[in-house]
């Protein structure tokens, strides 16, 4: 593949010497999208991992963070996301699909302004050079059986018109780094008929559309139990799955299931940094990738913002598992960094719904002692498993050069206030 002088760059249609490369001498990717990300949780990374309960799990978790959302406000939720979107940027995501769904007052009430937590993340992303698939959540229901939401969720909730309704005052803000879809919670917030009247509202619309789906092992159960089916298998029988549609985490599958959403053409978001910090299980990949099924990454909670160590461990897990070396390759790519970071930048440029993002370039140090002597056949294995440190020199979105050197051109400014707003959640 040749030295670095050659300026070769490594696209969704793999290797080639051409495109945005020739900006700066070394080598270069098409910047990772990140495909689920809950902003505010950033600010909470670290601070669950003392025991609460013997069995500690997502949903002790979960509790946790109730108490912290209910701390964000517009303000905080800038501030926050800022240096989110910075820290990303630096890292090599160059998009992010932000599943928002703090939309209210923490008393449930609506701000003045009922976009103002949604603006507050579109302002972010501005301020910072971060391409933005923004997806207001629709969140309905405490559970499959249909209970009203809790005390500590009422921020969350809508009502299916006042949502829509959000949406529509949403849409006009679409730009070419900006746009607008939409996300359920998950099937246990979202009633049946208001998951079938929100879809034919959609329509045929191409936007992105996103759902939390078995993460969790009780959410199976309690899927089987009162609807008489997994989750994506009722969700595969009931809605209209393509392309348009990313299943998050869709981490506990049968056979049928995995077959069925790699036939939809729809993309799973795996994030394995977050289902590991929550316990959540391993998604079954090597089933997944022999059917042929789409995906991409995310870092969700944000115990780690690195494109790296989200492919890292994906591979690693299966590992584990498996008791085998290199599980993520294929008969025509030995090479098991390439096909991670292939097939997850594919998957996530079709899920973003950014059409201008293949085109965002990160450039690799060249100097760094981890590619010493690279070329093009182990250059991506290098990028993914070579040690900690970050190989991101330069970052460019939508042709503004937003980190140089390593460093975002903005770093100081937005962490001296994330460090303020971070003091300020934490005070009491």
């Amino acid at each position: 593949m040749g030295e670095p002088g050659d300026f070769q760059h490594f696209g969704p249609d793999g290797w080639n010497a051409a495109g945005a490369a020739a900006r700066c001498r070394g080598w270069s990717v098409t910047g990772m999208p990140n495909l689920h990300s809950h902003a505010f949780q950033r600010a909470m990374a670290g601070l669950a991992e003392r025991q609460t309960h013997p069995e500690d799990s997502f949903w002790t978790w979960r509790e946790l963070m109730y108490r912290f959302a209910g701390r964000i406000n517009p303000d905080s939720q800038y501030a926050v996301a800022a240096q989110l979107y910075a820290e990303m940027l630096e890292a090599g995501f160059t998009s992010v699909c932000e599943f928002h769904y703090l939309h209210h007052q923490p008393d449930g009430r609506p701000y003045d302004d009922h976009g103002a937590m949604s603006k507050a993340l579109v302002a972010a992303a501005r301020d910072t050079g971060m391409r933005l698939s923004l997806l207001p959540v629709l969140y309905m229901t405490g559970g499959f059986d249909g209970r009203p939401l809790g005390e500590r969720q009422r921020r969350f909730g809508h009502s299916l018109q006042a949502y829509q309704s959000l949406i529509d005052d949403l849409r006009p803000l679409a730009s070419d780094t900006l746009a607008i879809g939409v996300a359920l919670h998950s099937l246990r917030a979202v009633p049946p008929g208001a998951l079938q009247e929100l879809l034919a509202w959609i329509g045929d619309a191409a936007l992105p559309i996103h759902i939390h789906i078995a993460e969790q092992i009780g959410e199976v159960q309690e899927c089987e139990a009162l609807r008489g089916a997994r989750p994506v298998e009722w969700l595969l029988a009931n809605a209209d799955v393509d392309r348009r549609w990313s299943l998050v985490h869709a981490t506990h599958l049968n056979a049928a299931e995995v077959q069925g959403i790699a036939a939809s053409g729809a993309t799973v978001a795996i994030c394995p940094t977050t289902e590991a910090n929550l316990g959540d299980g391993l998604f079954p990949l090597r089933d997944y990738l022999a059917a042929g099924g789409s995906w991409g990454i995310g870092s969700d909670s944000h115990v780690s913002v690195s494109p790296v160590e989200e492919l890292r461990w994906l591979e690693y897990g299966q590992r584990l598992v498996q008791r085998r070396r290199n599980i993520a390759v294929g008969a025509a790519v030995p090479s098991t960094g390439e096909c991670l970071f292939g097939e997850a930048l594919r998957g996530g440029l079709r899920a973003c719904g950014q059409a201008g993002a293949a085109a965002d370039t990160v450039v690799l140090d060249a100097d760094a002692p981890a590619l010493a002597g690279a070329r093009g056949d182990d250059l991506l294995d290098r990028l993914v498993f070579a040690g900690n440190r970050c190989l991101v020199r330069d970052v460019h979105v939508a042709g503004r050069q937003v980190v140089r050197d390593g460093r975002h051109l903005d770093r100081d400014r937005i962490a001296r206030r994330y460090a303020d707003t971070l003091r300020a959640l934490l005070a009491d």
